[in-house]
């Protein structure tokens, strides 16, 4: 038996050793906002935060997360109130076929908190201190993210925006 915690609600699973977090979740808790895509952590449509960082959930398994506080694309708004970054994607037209999203926001999110907290990326123009979130930024930190429709640019568009949104409002802490 173990305890997880996925957006904010506890939960007892009684699942066997072997039953991947994204199983878990989509399997045993019904949330099938986190896609299954290559099922091999190429893709990152499994993207999900766990204990605010962002893990693919197809390569690591439920039994070691017992205790922990997990975020899925479920537990970052509703359809009445989206998450920032999800309405930044809806107004940059951050998808097409949209099978990748969820994936990509959370991991946006967690990149972005990444970020903040100064690590470097391969491209940082420096390793100890803060470098501007360029585009290429963006791009490399996002790399583990595919879409498969090609909709990078506005992917990095509503990115970029969310930030600057968040920003402009003078809050610094993260979007999540």
């Amino acid at each position: 038996m173990i305890t997880l915690t996925v957006n904010e609600t506890d939960y007892e699973l009684d699942l066997d050793p072997r039953t991947s977090l994204l199983d878990a979740l989509r399997d045993h808790l019904a949330l099938t906002g986190t896609k299954k895509g290559c099922d091999h952590g190429q893709c990152g449509a499994c993207t999900v935060l766990v204990n605010g960082r962002r893990i693919n959930s197809c390569l690591t398994l439920a039994v070691m997360h017992d205790g922990d506080a997990v975020t899925t694309i479920e537990g970052l708004g509703t359809p009445e109130a989206l998450h920032p970054m999800q309405t930044s994607f809806l107004n940059h037209d951050g998808f097409q076929c949209g099978y990748c999203t969820p994936g990509q926001i959370v991991s946006a999110l967690g990149m972005l908190d990444e970020f903040r907290a100064g690590w470097p990326s391969h491209v940082s123009a420096s390793l100890d201190g803060q470098t501007d979130l360029s585009d290429e930024e963006i791009s490399e930190r996002m790399s583990g993210n595919i879409c498969r429709c090609s909709a990078y640019p506005n992917i990095v568009d509503a990115i970029r925006a969310a930030r600057d949104e968040r920003a402009d409002k003078g809050e610094s802490e993260g979007l999540a």
